[in-house]
């Protein structure tokens, strides 16, 4: 049902939960029918073969991103590795802003993690709006339990009654009505006969509880919205905290695992299956919630209003804009999936908050494409280096390995010529100490072709250095017996101008100068960096394909990809992943 995994399991506190439920056969007795629904449903079913059950319950209101990955690596991570079953869900429960793109771009995600949501004949990839009949149902049967009401305060009247940390909250007049009357309102709602905001159906539990989340809250409220699944078939809908434990239980889900923010929702979680359990619609043993730290990365925002800001108000190019910590934004930078599941086992999994450096992110690329991405050459601030002595019109053929981790991988082979194109900064008039590389008189090694000695240079009328001369020692190529004759010190990459293909190169960095945008009360907007896309032209190697999604390391500057979007091998469109170490200062 997944990827295979790379590297043995780490164990962390929810195997340690799963390990312990197993060994006491929590689950051996539990049902499923082969398709969500409440006992009625499940008991016609066999034992359940699937030795957990775990959920993914994005809501469809934006893209996923890096943090989403690690809730996905886990729950479908797990699973894989117990022989269970992962559950893809939809939680549509807010029409107002869930839209079909992000439920199409989010399975585009979760498939290109590599995982999916099949279990032997199972094809598990549900939404919250199929069960919102059960949902209904089991309202009533609250409300006729004496454990919910319809409450008619308004909404700023619910938040001044509700309390506070220290104080109790104050009941609702509303909150003693008769179950026919709630009963009445809550079909009145449902038919649209409200408008929003004037009501709203309440769970019955306690005003004065220590948990504020305990205090009556809300389960449905009115909106007149359309929604994108169901249409206007409803004008209530459920809140997330009502929907998620039905949702969990209808799925026959084993392990709620949730971040840490839900900690103080689990009483409610508990209150609701245990009653709903008691009035005959669920069984034991019933779905158990936990709880881990979610992923804090440095130098990004992930909130999904901050994001969709970012987009609308056009600071990027798109939810797929490579300066994105978007899954979408990851992948046309660069990132491959092997490396987002690599990142994600690395950090691990805990209870405690913490602040992960984006540049553990920007290891783990680079751990995975080191030994299997292609070598090559790119010039991207380019100088002309003519060879005097070399006759013009004339070339011949220089090689490097493709990978040299891979001897498998062969050998890539290039031209060499008269003119040849190399970075400027390979170039100094007058050199500083310790620089190796071109300067008057100095020998430097052609990578993989001839030692060359600088004879000259040419300036414009600006004074700027346009054109380096130099003299090749003929006896010198790479791979030949006299390669070894002269010693130099430096080695510069170059490109054979008369062959060289032209692209654009795109140079992303972090798109923000603080680590952390988004902590206390900053204006994320003003730490935007202004550097964060630079755009060049520059010389790649002839031969290089520019095929979408096709990976290179260029030497000396790092690892590239071909624009999934922009690029074709007639207009390559090249993107910077990652640069060979961490120059972020």
């Amino acid at each position: 049902m997944t990827t295979e995994s790379n590297t043995a399991p780490v164990s962390n506190f929810l195997r340690t939960i799963i390990d312990q439920d197993l060994k006491a056969q929590r689950h051996a007795t539990k049902r499923w029918a082969g398709k969500p629904g409440p006992a009625a449903v499940q008991k016609t079913g066999s034992i359940d073969t699937a030795s957990i059950r775990t959920r993914f319950p994005p809501e469809p209101n934006g893209y996923l991103h890096i943090g989403h990955a690690k809730s996905i690596c886990l729950n479908f991570g797990l699973a894989r590795d117990y022989n269970g079953a992962c559950h893809l869900r939809f939680d549509d429960t807010n029409p107002e802003k869930e839209e079909q793109e992000y439920v199409d771009a989010i399975i585009d995600m979760v498939h290109w993690l590599g995982f999916d949501w099949k279990y032997q004949e199972e094809d598990n990839l549900y939404f919250a709006s199929d069960y919102f009949a059960f949902m209904y149902e089991f309202a009533e049967a609250l409300i006729s339990a004496d454990l919910a009401y319809v409450d008619e305060q308004t909404a700023e009247q619910m938040r001044e009654n509700r309390g506070s940390l220290t104080s109790p909250g104050t009941d609702s007049p509303w909150r003693d009505r008769p179950a026919a009357e709630s009963l009445r309102l809550l079909g009145e709602m449902r038919d649209g006969a409200h408008p929003d905001g004037s009501m709203a159906l309440r769970a019955k539990i306690d005003m004065a509880s220590p948990n504020i989340n305990m205090r009556d809250p809300v389960m449905y409220r009115i909106r007149h919205a359309t929604h994108h699944r169901t249409g206007d078939a409803w004008c209530i809908y459920p809140m997330y905290s009502w929907a998620h434990p039905v949702e969990d239980a209808l799925e026959g889900i084993t392990h709620s695992i949730c971040t840490l923010e839900f900690e103080d929702q689990r009483p409610y979680y508990n209150w609701i299956l245990e009653h709903l359990r008691d009035l005959g619609f669920f069984s034991d043993p019933l779905p158990q919630q936990y709880e881990f730290a979610r992923l804090y990365l440095s130098y990004v925002v992930t909130s999904k209003r901050k994001l969709r800001q970012l987009v609308l108000e056009n600071h990027v190019h798109g939810w797929d804009d490579p300066r994105l910590p978007t899954l979408a934004g990851l992948r046309r930078r660069g990132y491959t999936a092997e490396s987002i599941r690599l990142f994600c086992e690395r950090i691990g999994v805990s209870k405690a908050d913490s602040r992960i450096d984006y540049s553990i992110l920007e290891q783990a690329l680079r751990d995975d494409l080191d030994p299997k991405a292609a070598r090559s050459v790119a010039v991207l601030d380019p100088i002309k280096l003519i060879i005097t002595n070399y006759p013009e019109g004339q070339s011949e053929t220089c090689s490097a390995p493709i990978n040299p981790h891979d001897p498998d991988a062969g050998r890539r082979e290039f031209p060499f010529s008269r003119e040849l194109w190399i970075e400027r900064d390979d170039f100094r008039e007058t050199p500083v100490k310790r620089y190796f590389r071109l300067f008057p008189d100095n020998l430097v090694r052609l990578k993989y072709g001839y030692v060359v000695k600088c004879t000259g240079f040419v300036k414009d009328s600006d004074g700027n250095v346009v054109e380096v001369h130099a003299e090749y020692l003929p006896d010198t190529k790479s791979g030949t017996p006299g390669a070894d004759s002269v010693k130099v010190k430096g080695n510069i990459t170059w490109i054979s101008a008369q062959h060289a293909v032209a692209a654009e190169i795109r140079l992303y960095d972090r798109l923000f100068t603080d680590a952390h945008p988004d902590v206390g009360d900053k204006d994320f907007l003003t730490l935007i960096n202004p550097n964060s896309l630079s755009v060049v032209q520059g010389w790649v190697e002839p031969g290089l394909v520019a095929e979408a999604g096709a990976h290179w390391q260029f030497e000396r500057l790092g690892y590239f990809v071909a624009d999934r979007i922009e690029s074709t091998p007639e207009k390559p469109v090249l993107n910077r992943s990652t640069t060979l170490r961490d120059t972020w200062v």
